[in-house]
């Protein structure tokens, strides 16, 4: 449990909410460290009492449960108000105001809260009330049996808090208090900035003595990295805290609350009555509730640091708990009213956006990198005449796709290291270690520890990664130790004490929150999961060059091929068959290629490409340009010339010296039926041709062809457009399928229309193959690739 983090901290029990097979604690049963685990957190059965809560049976909104300081607020004791209509509760203009939100389409929490005036005693009591459904489950009989085919049981839940702050409540006023600091958020040029300005404007924003921002890792091991705090205060910048800390259920909770206060702690619950649900017999879950009460653990925990109020606001990355804005309050109970409390959650899912965009932005550009480091690798391999090893470890290396203090490579006799290298005794020594694990990536930070029985010395390495390989041939990469230093709120390893309740002895959480130092020893920097993906990837790589050095010349271009150029992904309602035939005047790679993915939206990416030349260095260029166009074309809704134009950029801007004629085309599907739109993009490639349901055949000449890539990345692009109708055939294709040395360009593409159109009543597959056989009968002259889609009727 963390000392740092109130909310992350804010229920320290737990297991999952989603109805896992747990043992609850039974009812009664004292929650102590040994069993908070198993505290049900999102049934607490009690409400914190600065508002109080109503559960109404929908749809005829009679009263079936109230918390017990209903009274305080409404007038009415909790008792009268069961098994009453709502309006007889609340009155019935606030009960009509209740309702009429409720029957508004969407999430209701949206349009929270709900302004209305109490009449208590004669006297008008502005009150916000807060609305959810909660879901009961499936809907039953008179028995209490499960009724088939019955949509589930919900309740309205209705939650009253008095009316504080600015009023009318409205996303206007709400964008006004926080519009200064989305702006420097939009402004940041940092995450660390994008931290500080956030702690910095949910403090000034909502009053609290301090405000962190807490960031957890992959394994949900945290760290406050950026505060903001009144003077006098100790700082927990800089701190760690244990994935124990936030538990698998309150995880859960935070990733569909995202905002959590608890205004006093010392709060006395305020219980929920009748406890059991009258139809269900199971307490009220309150996972969306603002009230809810927290494990009394956590309480004990705030208590013991001297907190006296506390709120959190979720940060999310693709729906994962990234992290949590924590707020701490020092002073006394502390009650943000519920305009600014949505003000700061507004700001966090600002930022939520922004660390995703930033996030982003950053992996993008380093799988770019990477992967265009891979390609030009894994084309490289294919030079025969120069020793594996030495392309592996020449200008761009393995140490480019994997930093290392030195990486050294075996492979078909030849050896060779780049940057620091191992003696032989200890290469063997891993090497063997690692093979005899059977598996195909062996990685460890902690080699001392993982293998002591290698006696290898710690100052020389302590980290490794092996990929063995076939007939004991293998690369391995290797770190130094790296000793470092991590502060932690308190002491990790003694994070409970033993206090004595009468004759019992119970667990109780720490009271030491001081910073603890630990130096972290016989470590090296830890292998990313990202990097032994990328490493995983590089072994096919090797693999498949391995063998194809191992055949003839023939053979290794056809393997390679293969391995460039996948198989196009299915798509409904589209029939797609490709094809890549080599030139058979040369036994060697070239540079054509294709591509078909589909995207997120439902629409198909298709791509035909070729690279100038017919040699090695085509292929690595060919290689880059497909895994670069793919990263920058995939869930992207750039129109094809926006995407040619990034590509174009990025060739440059990586100094590939590659240059090609490349066709993008986005297909998209109409509403009405087998029709689709087709929008495409050329860098001075071949014109695709159609054919339509009657099979008439037209060259799609609209748009004008820019210059090819790789010649000016400032050159205009433009987007051409068509619908095509059910039934009708695309066919993109490189200029070895047209291209013949006794006539033009327009002849061929000629040809292939006259092709096709014969070929109206064939499938894709079937127009693929005659193309082939009609235009290159005895084999192309250069190399050919083709895409033939069909739209089915």
């Amino acid at each position: 449990m963390t000392d740092v983090d109130a909310t992350a901290g804010a229920d320290t029990a737990g297991a999952d909410t989603a109805g896992a097979d747990v043992a609850w604690l039974a009812p009664g049963e004292p929650v102590d460290l040994d069993n908070c685990a198993r505290e049900p957190i999102h049934v607490p059965g009690s409400v914190q009492p600065r508002g109080v809560l109503l559960a109404v049976s929908e749809p005829d909104l009679v009263v079936v449960q109230a918390s017990e300081n209903l009274a305080g607020l409404t007038g009415v004791v909790w008792s009268d108000a069961l098994g009453r209509p709502l309006a007889d509760v609340l009155g019935v203009a606030p009960s009509d105001a209740i309702v009429r939100s409720a029957s508004a389409f969407g999430d209701l929490r949206e349009r929270n809260p709900v302004e209305v005036t109490l009449d208590v005693d004669g006297d008008p009591v502005p009150v916000d009330a807060i609305l959810h459904r909660a879901v009961l489950g499936g809907a039953r009989d008179g028995h209490g049996q499960p009724v088939d085919g019955e949509p589930p049981l919900t309740n309205l839940v209705v939650e009253l808090e008095h009316a504080r702050g600015p009023r009318p409540f409205s996303f206007p006023n709400t964008y006004q208090a926080v519009r200064g600091t989305v702006t420097e958020l939009n402004r940041a040029s940092s995450l660390q900035d994008l931290y500080d300005i956030t702690a910095r404007a949910v403090r000034a924003l909502t009053g609290f003595d301090r405000v962190m921002v807490y960031r957890y890792d992959a394994d949900y091991n945290g760290e406050v990295v950026a505060e903001a705090k009144v003077e006098g205060l100790n700082s927990f910048l800089g701190l760690h805290y244990p994935a124990s800390d936030i538990p698998a259920q309150a995880r859960a909770l935070y990733e569909k609350n995202w905002l959590r206060l608890i205004s006093d702690v010392d709060y006395e619950p305020s219980r929920i009555q009748p406890v059991a649900h009258p139809a269900t017999g199971q307490p009220l879950d309150l996972t969306y509730s603002t009230l809810r009460s927290v494990s009394p653990i956590h309480v004990e925990y705030l208590q013991n640091m001297g907190v006296r109020a506390s709120m959190s606001i979720s940060l999310l990355q693709d729906d994962r708990l990234w992290g949590l804005i924590a707020c701490h309050h020092y002073a006394g109970p502390h009650q943000p009213p519920f305009a600014t409390r949505a003000a700061a959650e507004f700001l966090g899912s600002t930022l939520s956006l922004r660390l995703v965009d930033r996030t982003a932005e950053d992996e993008v550009h380093r799988a770019l990198q990477v992967r265009s480091t891979m390609a030009w690798l894994t084309a490289a391999t294919l030079d025969e005449d120069r020793p594996l090893a030495d392309t592996l470890l020449g200008g761009t290396s393995l140490l480019d796709v994997l930093p290392a203090d030195g990486v050294t490579v075996c492979l078909q006799g030849s050896s060779g290291t780049k940057g620091e290298a191992l003696p032989g005794d200890v290469l063997e020594r891993v090497v063997s270690w690692a093979a005899a694990r059977g598996e195909e990536l062996v990685a460890t930070d902690a080699l001392q520890q993982d293998a002591p029985h290698l006696g290898v010395p710690l100052d020389l390495v302590c980290g490794v990664l092996v990929l063995p390989l076939p007939e004991g041939q293998y690369v391995l990469w290797h770190r130094r130790e790296a000793v470092r230093h991590v502060d932690w709120g308190g002491d990790p390893h003694n994070k409970a004490l033993a206090e004595r309740e009468g004759d019992e002895v119970r667990l109780s959480p720490r009271k030491s929150f001081d910073r603890w130092r630990e130096t972290v020893r016989e470590r090296s920097q830890p292998w990313t999961p990202q990097e032994r993906g990328e490493v995983l990837q590089l072994r096919g790589h090797l693999l498949e060059a391995l063998y194809a050095r191992s055949r003839s010349i023939v053979r290794a271009a056809e393997t390679l091929q293969r391995s460039l150029l996948s198989d196009p992904t299915t798509t409904d309602g589209l029939e797609v068959a490709v094809r890549y035939v080599p030139a058979t005047r040369e036994a060697q790679v070239g540079g054509d290629w294709y591509d078909v993915f589909g995207q997120p939206d439902g629409s198909t990416m298709l791509v035909i490409g070729d690279v100038v030349g017919h040699d090695v260095q085509a292929a690595a260029c060919m290689a880059q340009l497909r895994g670069l166009l793919r990263g920058i074309a995939y869930d992207n809704g750039d129109s094809p010339a926006r995407v040619l134009g990034r590509l174009d950029a990025a060739i440059e801007g990586l100094d590939l010296r590659a240059m090609a004629t490349v066709l993008v085309a986005r297909l998209s599907p109409s509403d009405d039926g087998g029709a689709a739109t087709l929008r495409w993009s050329s860098a001075g490639h071949l014109p695709p041709v159609t054919a339509g349901p009657d099979g008439t055949a037209v060259t799609l000449t609209g748009g004008r062809p820019g210059l090819l890539l790789g010649v000016s990345p400032a050159a205009p692009r433009v987007d051409a457009e068509v619908r095509l109708e059910a039934g009708s055939t695309l066919l993109l294709y490189t200029d070895g399928l047209v291209e013949r040395r006794d006539e033009g360009f327009d002849d061929g593409i000629d040809r292939l229309g006259v092709a096709l159109a014969d070929l109206r009543d064939a499938s894709v597959e079937e127009v693929s193959d005659a193309v082939l056989a009609r235009l290159v009968p005895e084999g192309a002259e250069d190399d050919v690739a083709l895409v033939a889609v069909r739209l089915r009727s």
